[in-house]
């Protein structure tokens, strides 16, 4: 593997750690990558911006680098969407937060409805992840969870709080 593909690799599947449920699975659609990289997303908030419009520029920021990233990453897999990218999952979750205040119930609530809207990925999540390519394809239907399950935590909030 090329010094370039391993770079890409390691930012694309969270440092390797998607490696090690879709190693278990055999790397199919289904591994737990994606919960794995979902952890790593809330693993890393604490070291991101709690102000809220801080927090909601690095992610604009950080927006375009996870298209890059997984697109190399798509093609160094020769795969779209391989379960080993994860850098997916970890915007669309911190799109979940986006100026929301980090409680331990908008945090649950938006891991559970993330990681719930991701896998079903209900209309009109599932049509772009069908329909656009690369690494925009890719990272869109997590962005477009990210947001319903934003929403979500949102209402949920109204109505448990």
């Amino acid at each position: 593997m090329s010094p370039k593909d391993f770079s890409v690799r390691f930012l694309a599947s969270g440092g390797f750690i998607s490696y090690v449920p879709a190693r278990l699975t055999g790397f199919k659609k289904f591994t737990g990558s994606g919960m794995a990289g979902t952890l790593l997303a809330l693993a890393l908030l604490p070291l991101l911006p709690e102000d809220r419009t801080l927090f909601a520029a690095f992610c604009l920021a950080f927006l375009p680098f996870s298209i890059w990233i997984a697109d190399l990453a798509s093609k160094s897999y020769a795969t779209h969407d391989d379960p080993r990218i994860v850098i997916d999952e970890i915007i669309g979750y911190w799109t979940a937060l986006l100026f929301l205040d980090r409680t331990p119930f908008n945090l649950a609530a938006a891991f559970i409805l993330f990681r719930a809207l991701d896998t079903l990925k209900p209309w009109p999540i599932k049509k772009l992840e069908t329909s656009l390519k690369g690494g925009f394809g890719i990272i869109t239907d997590d962005l477009l969870a990210g947001v319903e399950a934003n929403l979500l935590t949102r209402l949920a909030a109204t109505i448990f709080l």
